[in-house]
């Protein structure tokens, strides 16, 4: 209770009197450790403290309905059907007041309430929460539980595609297995997030899901990011999911693609095609969850003890991805008589590059031809991290992992554009 003489709670939605000004705005929960203020969230989508004993009046314009906040959104046979899965992160939480941080907002209705704008635009005949984790919670199971729920909508017939919100830190991680995991894809896939909670002002949260929702219901049949491409609310990038990282902790167009282009430009009312993609089918998705999760990744940097890889030996690692410095290198021989030791021990060893730009090549330097010699794997331009997930679903399949040759083989083809075979003119991301 806000304030038992008028009867406010929070969430309603108020008038607050001062002597000099009125605000108006929804009251939110009081912080336990400051009894002597109000908070207010101003129709700008700011926050506000005021202190009680100022206040003349607080007067309540609309109660805050619980059962209103639980109503299912209405069906329009106007609109196209999607399927949403909600995961967790930034965009399924909302700023507490108890907490002095953000928490997971506690139910679908909070999610309806909080984006009206997506939900005018489709229909959301499916609604899954297989979990609600962060993203640095997540492991391979939760990209697997992901990919079930993804593959049965893409195959009803009655939903156009299919959005995935999540958090930012892992999600090039879960977009990654995603794209592996999911065999002849059909229709869009479009996985989205947001960098600030949308009880703020500046977040990012409601353009990012507008735009996916025209995404979902585009031609673009691929695994793909969506979210904002400048500091402005004015359009998003369609990004690849397996050639994407988040570059920034904070900035709202924190993601980029690296050795690759956006595929398109969208804006809340129309998409910009910006390069190829593989079109909308009529295919049936096929699941391949398989995964070896005994996969590491490895950063090297100079003066490093190569000793670290007996670890992996020891517990049982079936392959290594190696963030190799420059072309293709390793800090000295003592790496390199490592990296042949545990070779001939059986363990797959790949080598994918520290700089994001540029692919490697091991033949210019005689430290990149040794490693090459030994049969390290050199991947190209394809990110460590969708290596690291592509090594690791590579490796789950048994027929394959038996013959090193045949994972070579695998991890050089080109699933889902991991490996870029056209080098970029420009930088992607001007």
């Amino acid at each position: 209770m806000i304030n038992k003489k008028n009867n406010a709670n929070s969430g309603d939605y108020v008038e607050v009197s001062m002597v000099k000004k009125t605000y108006s705005g929804f009251l939110l929960e009081t912080p336990k450790d400051e009894p002597g203020i109000i908070l207010l969230k101003l129709d700008t989508g700011y926050n506000i403290g005021l202190i009680k004993k100022d206040i003349l009046e607080i007067k309540v314009i609309k109660k805050f309905s619980e059962k209103n906040e639980d109503k299912k959104i209405p069906l329009s046979n106007e609109k196209p059907n999607i399927c949403l899965i909600i995961t967790g992160g930034t965009i399924a939480s909302k700023y507490d007041t108890q907490k002095g941080g953000v928490s997971p907002l506690s139910k679908p209705g909070d999610f309806f309430k909080s984006y009206p704008k997506f939900f005018n635009k489709v229909n959301v005949l499916k609604l899954e929460i297989p979990f609600m984790k962060a993203s640095e919670d997540l492991e391979p199971k939760d990209w697997q539980k992901i990919a079930k729920i993804t593959e049965k909508a893409l195959n009803d017939e009655n939903i156009k595609g299919v959005v995935i919100t999540h958090g930012t830190d892992t999600l090039h991680y879960t977009s990654a297995a995603l794209s592996f995991f999911l065999k002849n894809l059909n229709k869009p896939v479009v996985l989205t997030y947001s960098q600030r909670s949308i009880d703020r002002a500046s977040s990012d949260a409601d353009l990012n899901l507008q735009c996916s929702a025209l995404a979902a219901i585009s031609d673009i049949a691929e695994v793909f990011l969506v979210g904002h491409a400048t500091l402005n609310d004015d359009y998003c990038y369609a990004l690849r999911g397996c050639n994407v990282l988040k570059l920034n902790t904070s900035r709202r167009d924190a993601f980029k693609p690296v050795n690759d282009f956006p595929i398109a430009k969208i804006y809340p009312d129309r998409i910009d095609i910006l390069s190829d993609f593989k079109i909308r089918n009529k295919k049936t998705v096929k699941l391949d969850l398989k995964f070896e999760e005994k996969v590491a990744l490895i950063k090297l940097y100079p003066g490093q003890n190569p000793d670290i890889l007996d670890y992996y030996y020891k517990e049982g690692y079936k392959g290594l991805v190696l963030e190799v410095t420059g072309l293709g290198q390793v800090p000295g021989k003592k790496w390199i008589n490592k990296i042949k030791e545990l070779q001939k021990k059986e363990i797959i060893i790949c080598a994918a590059a520290q700089n994001l730009y540029g692919r490697l090549d091991p033949l210019v330097y005689s430290n990149g031809r040794e490693l090459l010699k030994s049969g390290v794997i050199f991947l190209e331009d394809m990110l460590s991290t969708t290596a690291l997930v592509k090594l690791g679903h590579v490796l789950g399949h048994e027929e394959w992992a038996k013959d090193k040759e045949t994972v070579k083989e695998k991890m050089l083809s080109n699933f889902s554009g991991e490996i870029f075979k056209k080098i970029p003119l420009i930088n992607p991301n001007d």
